[in-house]
């Protein structure tokens, strides 16, 4: 027997992270140098909601104290780079968990480490930015960032439109699911399927065959 599926409406599918513009605050730096350059760690709000941010864009700046709106976009299962400003890149998704990766690399080594590893996150993204003195980083994120875990990791991006440069940095930040700023997910309409049985073609003939026998045989009894 085939099976008709007909299309109803679930008012419980998850299907998406719910967006909305937040302010962010920049604090300071750890303040630890290289190439000119703070590296490492820096330190913001989100909503008034303390959190580290590490930067992942070169072509930007950003000042102590200045706010702006912006969209936190996840990297983890639920990754979604739209409003990114380098989620067109080809691989961009393993960018960014690749920098990610590197982040963490901070508190396992001393600060004169963090220089080569920051200079690694800016050239995932941008080539014009300052170069590592080696391509140890690189390798090592390449072949260690598919063994994390990234579902509490954000990338921090200005309101649209977002554009390459004269705006503020891109940043990726980690965020405890119980904080009010983390991205929930929202409920929204999907399509279930209810299953409807139909009758098989070869016993719908069948049928329509007794019908016509019965009527032939009710006018053979008619006629004698």
């Amino acid at each position: 027997m085939k099976i008709l599926l007909r299309s109803l409406p679930c008012l419980l599918a998850v299907v998406s992270l719910r967006a909305s513009p937040i302010e962010a605050t920049f604090i300071g730096v750890n303040g630890t140098e290289a190439f000119g350059y703070y590296v490492g760690h820096y330190y913001g709000k989100l909503d008034q909601q303390s959190v580290v941010f590490d930067c992942v864009d070169f072509a930007n700046d950003v000042h102590f104290g200045q706010q702006w709106a912006v969209n936190l976009s996840p990297i983890g299962s639920q990754a979604d780079l739209t409003n990114t400003r380098y989620g067109e890149k080809l691989s961009a998704l393993q960018l960014y968990r690749e920098a990610a990766w590197l982040t963490q690399q901070y508190a396992l080594n001393p600060t004169t480490a963090y220089g080569d590893i920051h200079a690694t996150i800016w050239q995932l993204f941008d080539t014009y930015a300052p170069m590592p003195s080696s391509g140890y980083w690189l390798s090592q994120a390449e072949a260690n960032y598919s063994t994390g875990n990234y579902d509490n990791f954000f990338v921090v991006t200005n309101v649209g439109p977002v554009k390459p440069t004269g705006q503020v940095q891109e940043f990726l930040t980690v965020l405890n699911p119980t904080m009010s700023v983390y991205p929930r997910l929202a409920v929204t309409p999907a399509v279930s399927s209810a299953v409807v049985a139909t009758p098989e073609p070869r016993f719908v003939g069948i049928a329509a065959l007794g019908v016509v026998c019965l009527l032939a045989a009710r006018s053979r009894r008619r006629g004698t």
